[in-house]
C-alpha cells in the first residue's frame, strides 16, 4: 500500500530544500550570526587557516553587501574564542602530510602556499614528533621494495622521488639508498 504524502506547496518545498545560504541571498545584507553559522558549519569539518576561512565564506556571500566587513569581524570573533587557529591547522596539516608520506621541505611549502604564517609552519614542524629519516625509509620501501638498488641510476630515481616528496639532503644522507 502507497503512502499519499500531503502536497505542498513551491514556497514550502523551497523553503525545506534552501540551505542557509540560499536564504541569506535574498536578503539586503549578510547577518553575522548567519556567517558566524556557515564558519563554525566549516570548521567542524576541519581545521581552516584564518585566510582560507575568510576566502570560503566570501565565496559564499559575495553576492551581499558589506560582506567583507561581516565576514572578517566573524572571523575575527571566532578567532578570539580560539574557535578557529591557524596554529592548531598547522599542526593538523603536518600530522595529516606526514602520515601520507611526506617530507618536511614540502610540507612548508604547501603551508606557506596556503598562508600560513612560515613562523607557525616551523613550529608545528619542529614540535610534531615524526622521525623524517625513518618517513623518508618507509616511502622509499613502500614505493620500491626493500631490495636497495646498486646502481646509480636506481639510487638517483630514489633519490629524486624522495627530493619530490619534500625530504631534504641531510634526511636522505643516511638512508639504505646511499650505502653502497
Amino acid at each position: 500500500m502507497m503512502t499519499e504524502w500531503p502536497e505542498q506547496t513551491d514556497a514550502e518545498s523551497m523553503t525545506e530544500r534552501a540551505g542557509a545560504t540560499e536564504r541569506i541571498v535574498a536578503e539586503e545584507a549578510l547577518n553575522p550570526a548567519d556567517a558566524r553559522y556557515a564558519a563554525m558549519d566549516l570548521l567542524a569539518r576541519r581545521e581552516h587557516l584564518q585566510r582560507e576561512l575568510e576566502t570560503k565564506l566570501l565565496k559564499r556571500f559575495s553576492a551581499l553587501p558589506d560582506a567583507r566587513e561581516v565576514i572578517a569581524g566573524v572571523v575575527a570573533a571566532l578567532t578570539a574564542e580560539n574557535l578557529q587557529s591557524d596554529e592548531r591547522f598547522c599542526e593538523a596539516y603536518v600530522r595529516q602530510r606526514s602520515a601520507r608520506g611526506y617530507g618536511p621541505e614540502r610540507i612548508q611549502a604547501e603551508l606557506s602556499q596556503k598562508g600560513a604564517a612560515e613562523s607557525l609552519a616551523e613550529h608545528a614542524l619542529a614540535t610534531c614528533e615524526v622521525d623524517w629519516r625513518e618517513l623518508a625509509q618507509q616511502v622509499r620501501a613502500k614505493k620500491f621494495g626493500p631490495v636497495v638498488p646498486t646502481d646509480w641510476p636506481g639510487k638517483s630515481k630514489q633519490l629524486r622521488f624522495l627530493q619530490y616528496r619534500g625530504f631534504s639532503g641531510d634526511q636522505l644522507s643516511r638512508l639504505d639508498v646511499n650505502s653502497e
